[in-house]
């Protein structure tokens, strides 16, 4: 499979900037692998397909608020700052992308808030847009996270344009996120609502929690047209053994096993034994997955409708087959399902 197999056209107005106001109330498009079937739902009927021990598999890492904007000494300039990951709780040290980056350079300081109270400087470059910054706060370290959370906004993609909303602090973030740590949301976990997950746990389904804190590593484009040149960042990964032995038992006893999302789906194909089971796990994982491609623990996928061109389209073409994802794709256009993160699911069964 080359880079040129995952173009589409699509329309601008098929980019969802708002949520719908119920999460379970998105679409959901149903395929079904076996029969080659496509139907067309609501995401609460989601309860539907699945029956008491099937296993639903969530990523519960929680989006912080990366997004902050410093000025620059001596010029004032304004400076988006987003923050990747932590390098150094006791030093202060952070992986960041800054923008207009061409303005920034080693030793400059970067002021935040009102009344100065936090100052960064830079001390490295690590990319054309990254560099590492130490920060300066006068305080503890708790008060220094308290600071960047008081700082920072939700980091809503890219190409959502307007201006973050109060809404989408808890918008953005899934109802059973626990683990700080991602820039991102793991955006199939967003369509589930309270109601739902209750009806799910209600009618016998078991809910394995596994952490893959999404990096912007995700999103990064595709430049080159042989995909096994692509190499994907490393994110961290943490599937405990209340997780493993639920999924496995899911597998032993032949359950639809669903992984829920792109990211859920990395993380447990990360960590897998010779004989397909579920493993223990801590650590990093910049496993790029891709067709053709064998998947040795899920047998069901939800998932959200994907760029062009993404690794993440590229994932669920692996699992779905591509021409069959091919054809959902020009279908969702059509009907105008709505993509990308506060867009319309897709369940894959």
């Amino acid at each position: 499979m080359k880079l040129s197999n995952f173009g589409f056209n699509l329309p601008e107005e098929l980019l969802a900037e708002y949520p719908a106001e119920n999460r379970d109330e998105s679409r959901l498009m149903v395929l079904d692998r076996k029969k080659q079937t496509i139907e067309h739902k609501m995401f609460k009927d989601i309860i539907d397909y699945f029956d008491e021990d099937d296993v639903l598999i969530l990523n519960n890492t929680k989006v912080f608020p990366a997004r902050l904007y410093g000025n620059k000494e001596k010029t004032g300039a304004r400076i988006e700052v987003f923050l990747l990951r932590e390098l150094n709780e006791e030093q202060r040290l952070w992986d960041v992308l800054v923008d207009p980056a061409r303005k920034i350079r080693i030793g400059n300081k970067l002021y935040f808030g009102d009344d100065d109270t936090l100052v960064a400087e830079v001390i490295d470059n690590t990319t054309s847009r990254g560099r590492t910054l130490r920060f300066l706060y006068d305080g503890s370290y708790k008060e220094f996270r308290r600071k960047l959370n008081e700082l920072g906004e939700t980091p809503l993609p890219k190409y959502i344009k307007r201006e973050v909303q109060p809404e989408d602090e808890e918008r953005y973030q899934t109802i059973y996120a626990k683990n700080e740590g991602a820039v991102a949301a793991p955006t199939a976990g967003l369509h589930f609502s309270r109601h739902l997950l209750k009806r799910l746990e209600i009618k016998g389904v078991n809910f394995a929690e596994v952490t893959l804190h999404v990096g912007l590593g995700t999103f990064n484009p595709v430049e080159v047209e042989d995909l096994s040149k692509h190499k994907m960042d490393s994110e961290e990964l943490k599937i405990d053994e209340k997780a493993v032995a639920i999924v496995n038992k899911g597998i032993q006893n032949k359950k639809r096993v669903c992984a829920v999302g792109t990211t859920a789906m990395r993380a447990i194909e990360s960590s897998v034994s010779s004989n397909g089971q579920l493993n223990e796990v801590e650590g990093w994982t910049n496993k790029f997955i891709f067709p053709p491609y064998d998947f040795s623990i899920a047998n069901c996928m939800i998932t959200n409708f994907h760029t062009p061109k993404s690794t993440l389209l590229m994932m669920v073409s692996a699992f779905a087959g591509h021409d069959f994802i091919k054809k959902a794709y020009e279908e969702a256009v059509k009907e105008k399902y709505k993509f990308y993160s506060y867009g319309d699911a897709m369940l894959i069964i």
